[in-house]
């Protein structure tokens, strides 16, 4: 046998399989042969066991399907025989039903052939015969079920809420004609029932039923053979699985279950025929082997299975946590030496002697000697520049005995191509693992860069402070919470001397306070407005423009958080002197001034013919009403009556020609602005009054609408100087485009609008002129520009810094019909004031339009 083993041996070693096989093995890392050859030995356990186990449960399989068939077999057996006995006494039953039916038995012979029936089979408990009105004729044996049926309610007429079983069968019997077996409750001793309907006939008519009563456990004693009930547990249930008559096998062990065998595997039931699925015949096999959990073999095996598979992994985990551990080892010191190589600081050790012991690569790197030429040097040592030697030398010395500098100390470095850098070099003792000294620790760090930044930043920062010094504009930094002043410029010094009070003090003018509050808490807010500190350097700068009465000058002082160099909290302020342009401002307001009554002036005057024409009215009527007056008294034809209708008539003209007269003397009189709340309806009228006498002089028609409007805070005057330009430009426009006498009309409406969100009065003045040319509209409101030969150019200009001065707005447009001008609008509003918005009635209703010619 080893022979020819020898022989096949070279065979099987170049099968194509095993060749592939040890190739692909050979490519593995030697970490995963490793594990392969851990994890085979539990693989081929594991697969063993499966091998057994699933052994042991196709056998057990087979002997449950053996034990099921023959279950089947012997229940099917078992319901034959009980199904015959049924039937037979259900054919006994029919024929005395059939006797009674004709008439052939009397009571007492129906009482006679019930009792043979009832001694010759004891499965019968009674027999009883029932009319069709459910009334008791005769019964015999234990007719409980009898009386349940004739006692119940429907004799009298009243039908119960759920009726039984027995009067169920009764009315079922009694449509069908046929005999209905039903499967009672147990009554009150135990007693499981089963009950057997023969409907009676009397020709054709329905005459009642024969009720007979099986006793269901005497019916399981004499129809299951004794055979099969030796074999099984058999037992009568009804259609819900209760036992009503027989025996019931014990549960099953949990073990079998938990295996997956099923606890019905080897049991069986049938309906019992003729009665149907009322009553089911069950049974269930007694246990005789022991199965697959309590095979002996099988636990033997399974534990030998398990305690090789447990050695098998506690050896892989073992082997697993050395590996582990080396590996761990080898990155560690791989990981600190690639840390030792990386790091930018030179490390340099000394030992007790002062002999270098090791230098790491930056060290070598920043020197330009290698590690082979420094390692067992002395002092001096060869990157020592020759001009520091004995300065050198000493810190050695005082290295060596243990004076060193915690925050040690800056020397010059020779590199090995001669040239120099600056280093900072830092000694620490060096401890072994036993907790004693072997000698000292350098760790030396390249800072000829960080010097060359610093030595730039003190560059930028005296270019910076020259700035500062020479800026026309006061600059002073100071902490939030002190009276220190971290910067102050040439300009604060000059104006302040170096105080802090003149930074507190142009803070405090301008609204924001440069102190917050010092008590100790555990957050950091501040006492400005409870917002965080940390936030204010990201707000946005605010400036203030303030009097300053000991210079005598207007400053505009601008404010500006920020986080100072040692990462306080400060605050900056800059105040530029804005004298200058404050007399400048006021200059030019009051040029505006007088401007505005130059310009009302001047309209006053472009409308005297109109004003001359307006007053020749009642001035002439006057005369007349004198002249009619004294001519009437000379000739003595007036009665008193007339003539003081006469003089009332002549007061009201030259009232009229005062008011006219007064009117115009507000307009054009000079004044300092005064805004009040003044009533819209009121500079309408008064602003429709001055123009309409001009608007008449050019035949102009005027119509306007005005709604219920609330007051609004202006300067009267200066918004119907606006209005009453609108509207003799407007006319003139018209005239100018020469428009026949029906179209030449100005409308004016005042009415309640709201813009970006906010309550405004709108007016709007429109005209039937032929519109503003594009080059003009560009240029509309430009100073001392104008269309008109006789204009000056400043009415619209001054009509805008008027609204505008009053937080208003004014815009102009074209009106078309296609592509036709048909006209413009020019639109201005003004805020409602907060008081007068709140006072406004809520709902505005627009007054009837009133038209002038």
């Amino acid at each position: 046998m080893q022979t020819r083993l020898s022989q096949l041996l070279p065979y099987l070693r170049e099968l194509p399989a095993l060749v592939r096989l040890r190739q692909w093995w050979r490519r593995q890392s030697p970490h995963r042969q490793d594990r392969y050859a851990m994890l085979a030995p539990l693989v081929a356990v594991l697969l063993f066991l499966a091998a057994i186990v699933a052994a042991f449960g196709y056998l057990r399989l087979e002997e449950m399907e053996r034990e099921q068939e023959a279950v089947r077999r012997d229940v099917e057996y078992a319901q034959q025989r009980m199904r015959l006995r049924l039937l037979e006494r259900q054919e006994e039953l029919v024929r005395l039903a059939q006797e009674v039916s004709s008439q052939e038995l009397d009571a007492d012979q129906f009482r006679n052939r019930a009792n043979v029936l009832l001694n010759q089979y004891p499965e019968l408990q009674g027999l009883s015969w029932i009319d069709e009105r459910r009334r008791l004729r005769v019964a015999h044996g234990n007719p409980s079920l009898a009386h349940s049926l004739v006692n119940s309610p429907v004799r009298s007429g009243v039908l119960p809420e759920k009726p039984s079983e027995t009067e169920n069968a009764f009315a079922l019997a009694r449509e069908l004609r046929q005999p209905i077996y039903v499967q009672r409750s147990a009554t009150p001793d135990g007693t499981a029932l089963l009950e057997l309907h023969l409907p009676l006939h009397s020709r054709t008519r329905f005459a009642g039923v024969l009720l007979a009563e099986y006793s269901l456990d005497t019916l399981y004693r004499y129809g299951v053979p004794s055979e099969v009930s030796a074999r099984y547990a058999v037992s009568l249930r009804d259609s819900r699985g209760e036992v009503l008559a027989g025996s019931s096998a014990p549960k099953r062990n949990r073990a079998g279950q938990w295996l997956g065998w099923a606890s019905h595997a080897n049991e069986y039931e049938v309906p019992v025929s003729p009665v149907g699925n009322g009553l089911v015949l069950h049974a269930q096999a007694y246990r005789a082997s022991l199965g697959v959990v309590g095979s002996g073999l099988f636990w033997l095996v399974g534990t030998l299975s398990v305690m090789t598979a447990w050695m098998l992994i506690a050896n892989w985990r073992h082997t697993r946590r050395r590996m582990q551990a080396q590996q761990a080892l080898v990155l560690e010191t791989n990981f600190r030496r690639a840390m030792e190589n990386s790091m930018p600081t030179g490390m340099r050790a000394l030992d007790l002697q002062g002999h270098i012991t090791y230098v790491n690569a930056a060290f070598c790197q920043m020197t330009g000697w290698s590690e082979r030429e420094l390692v067992g040097c002395t002092a001096p040592f060869p990157y020592w520049p020759e001009e520091d030697r004995d300065m050198l030398m000493g810190r050695l010395e005082d290295e060596l005995t243990g004076r060193v500098t915690p925050g040690g100390f800056q020397v010059r470095v020779k590199r090995k191509d001669g040239t120099l850098f600056d280093a900072r070099i830092y000694v620490s003792p060096l401890i072994d693992a036993r907790g004693l000294q072997t000698g000292w620790m350098t760790s030396m760090t390249d800072i000829t860069e960080p010097n060359r930044v610093r030595e730039q930043l003190y560059a930028s920062y005296e270019r910076f402070t020259t700035v500062l010094e020479a800026l026309d504009a006061s600059v002073s930094v100071a902490p939030l919470g002190a009276d220190e002043l971290l910067f102050a410029n040439k300009l604060y010094r000059l104006w302040f001397h170096e105080q802090s009070n003149g930074h507190v003090r142009l803070s405090t003018q301008a609204g924001l306070p440069a102190r917050v509050s010092t008590e100790d808490s555990q957050d950091s807010v501040d006492g400005l407005v409870g917002m965080p500190t940390s936030a204010l350097p990201d707000a946005d700068a605010e400036n203030a423009e303030v009097y300053v009465e000991e210079l005598g000058k207007w400053l505009e002082v601008r404010t500006r958080y920020l986080t100072w160099v040692d990462g306080r909290l400060a605050q900056m302020v800059i105040a530029t002197d804005i004298t200058p342009r404050r007399l400048a401002e006021a200059q030019s307001a009051a040029q505006a001034e007088r401007a505005q009554t130059a310009s009302r002036l001047i309209t006053m005057g472009e409308m005297a013919s109109s004003v001359a024409h307006e007053l020749n009215q009642p001035l002439t009527a006057i005369n007349n009403y004198c002249n009619g007056m004294v001519s009437r008294i000379k000739a003595q034809q007036i009665s008193e009556e007339d003539l003081l209708g006469a003089l009332e008539k002549t007061a009201k003209q030259a009232q009229r020609a005062g008011q006219i007269i007064q009117r115009i003397r507000a307009f054009v009189k000079r004044s300092e602005p005064n805004r009040t709340l003044s009533e819209v309806a009121v500079m309408v009228n008064e602003a429709v009054e001055l123009a309409e006498i001009e608007l008449r002089r050019y035949n102009v028609r005027l119509s306007y609408f005005m709604a219920d409007l609330p007051p609004v805070l202006v300067d009267p005057i200066l918004i119907e100087q606006v209005l009453v330009n609108l509207l003799k430009n407007a006319a003139e426009s018209i005239v100018h485009a020469q428009r026949p006498p029906p179209h030449r009309r100005v409308e004016l409406h005042v009415l309640p609008a709201t813009v970006e969100g906010k309550p405004v009065v709108e007016f709007t003045v429109t005209d039937t002129g032929r519109g503003i040319a594009p080059e003009v509209m560009a240029r509309l409101y430009e100073a001392f520009h104008t269309t008109k030969a006789e204009g000056m150019g400043i009415g619209l200009s001054l009509c805008r810094s008027i609204v505008e001065s009053h937080q208003g707005r004014m815009k102009a447009e074209n009106l078309y019909n296609g592509s036709e001008v048909t006209g413009c609008r020019f639109t201005f509003w003004l805020p409602v004031d907060g008081p007068a918005a709140a006072s406004a009635p809520p709902q505005l209703q627009a007054e009837k339009p009133q038209v002038r010619a």
